[in-house]
């Protein structure tokens, strides 16, 4: 019996301080795909697009189940790649990865191909489990036993994730395929849902709702009610046959920032595949084509063609006065950004960006704090040898306490003979006041609790992303 989809996707900006949506979400007839831009970075919405953009015409592939697999490794690994292009073409662009969720149907199979904490949830009869896992440094911390379920949702550092993609050669995702059924239901969700609704009112909402449109705007009113500070992307999907009374979908939908011409719209916006993935790319590395009308969304048609000709005028303007003044716009941008690193052998935060410039410093040393390096676990020592980004100063205030509150408990333990996880290791005596003069190949980003930002489990967490307190129900 030949199997289709009924699918929805909706995007919502959150209630957080969050001025973009940096979520992206799209939905085929053959393909889903979820990413979520990393907002402790640099344009988190346009790594988000890009990767969205670089997967969508997968959808009209016509693939083997053996095939599934390998395509969507290989489409990946282009998406990645195309990250470290812009990144080394735009240096504003420096920094930014996104999660990935990506499920492909290839007859009644699904693969599905994921990386990050970005979540995926299977309903089956009366059976409902999260299919993902997450690469998150708590979950590293559950299964190692070293700390419980419920103890991760109040974690310190319970929004450090381990793997996403940031055009690093690492960043590999987990892979799976399985066999669809008449009925499943399957949601993918961003952690502006699981971080803030318990699995337990997720699970609700996707086996009580009629369709999934109805269950897809069902989780973004209740993550609204649970107060998310995140952006909250949710694509919800029903296994159908494909020849029965149920009808499937067969107009893709795209949400978020890659349909962010609909800017404060959960709406999805109807295109093909392969028009969004052109669109998609023009827009993440800043070219246009002035020719090419047949990409407008249905929302610019109504604009008059005086209107379009202001439009792409003024648009030049810009692009002029970026070329021209995109140095100095860089380096003002960079001393608006703080991150926490070691600084002789104590915790510290820095002013600046972790990077250099030929002989040019971006970043110095803006306070250093009573922390001692070495009185961390050592799989958090790793997190501040590579530097923690912060969102403003008093975010990286924030996490400097968040350190210090988990080096006091590491001291107390020693005071009782209890070890603090892995022995911390001796701290150099003698640490550089700025951090390493080339971006760090695991960079890790804790999430702050109060927005949603959004670079394997033996290496030191590398990217954060968003979480926060006010879940509904048990955390997921």
């Amino acid at each position: 019996m030949a199997i289709a989809l009924r699918y929805a996707a909706r995007s919502d900006l959150g209630l957080g301080p969050k001025s973009r949506n940096e979520d992206s979400g799209y939905a085929g007839p053959n393909l889903l795909v979820l990413a979520d831009g990393m907002g402790g970075h640099a344009a988190g919405d346009v790594a988000s697009s890009m990767i969205v953009g670089e997967l969508a015409p997968l959808d009209e592939e016509d693939v083997t189940a053996d095939q599934a697999i390998p395509l969507l490794e290989e489409a990946l690994h282009a998406a990645n790649a195309k990250l470290t292009k812009a990144m080394r073409e735009n240096s504003d662009l420096a920094g930014m990865g996104s999660t990935t969720i990506v499920m492909l149907r290839t007859g009644n199979k699904l693969a599905m191909a994921h990386i990050g904490d970005s979540r995926a949830f299977m309903l089956r009869g009366d059976t409902f489990s999260q299919i993902t896992k997450d690469h998150s440094f708590v979950q590293q911390l559950i299964d190692e036993g070293r700390i419980s379920r419920e103890e991760a949702g109040h974690h310190p550092q319970r929004s450090v994730v381990t793997r996403v993609m940031t055009g690093q050669p690492d960043d590999e995702p987990d892979t799976s395929l399985r066999e669809a059924k008449i009925g499943d239901r399957f949601l993918l969700c961003s952690d502006g849902l699981s971080d803030f609704v318990g699995a337990d009112v997720i699970e609700e909402i996707v086996r009580e709702a009629r369709t999934p449109a109805e269950a897809a705007d069902r989780c973004i009113e209740v993550a609204l009610k649970a107060s998310t500070r995140d952006n909250v992307t949710v694509i919800v999907a029903e296994v159908v046959d494909a020849d029965g009374d149920d009808l499937p979908t067969t107009v893709p939908q795209v949400v978020g920032a890659a349909g962010r011409r609909m800017r404060g719209r959960t709406r999805a916006i109807p295109t093909s595949p392969a028009e969004k993935a052109a669109a998609l790319s023009r827009q993440a590395t800043g070219r246009s084509d002035a020719d090419d009308d047949s990409l407008e969304l249905a929302e610019d048609r109504t604009r008059s063609r005086r209107s379009k000709i202001v439009t792409r005028i003024l648009a030049a303007l810009v692009i002029a006065a970026i070329l021209g003044g995109g140095g100095y716009a860089a380096w003002a941008w960079s001393q608006k950004q703080y991150f926490v690193a070691a600084d002789a052998g104590r915790v510290a935060i820095f002013r600046g960006v972790s990077q250099d410039i030929g002989p040019i410093t971006l970043s110095h040393l803006e306070s250093q704090s009573d922390v001692r390096v070495s009185d961390l676990p050592v799989d958090v020592q790793g997190s501040v040898g590579n530097t923690i980004s912060a969102r403003d100063l008093a975010d990286a205030r924030t996490k400097v306490d968040a350190l210090r509150t988990e080096a006091q408990r590491c001291q107390h333990l020693a005071q009782t003979g209890t070890p603090c996880g892995t022995s911390p290791t001796p701290t150099p005596s003698t640490v550089p006041s700025t951090p390493p003069s080339t971006a760090p190949t695991t960079p890790t980003v804790p999430r702050p609790s109060t927005t949603a930002p959004k670079p394997t489990t033996t290496t030191p967490p590398r990217v954060a992303a968003a979480g926060g307190p006010g879940a509904i129900g048990e955390v997921a």
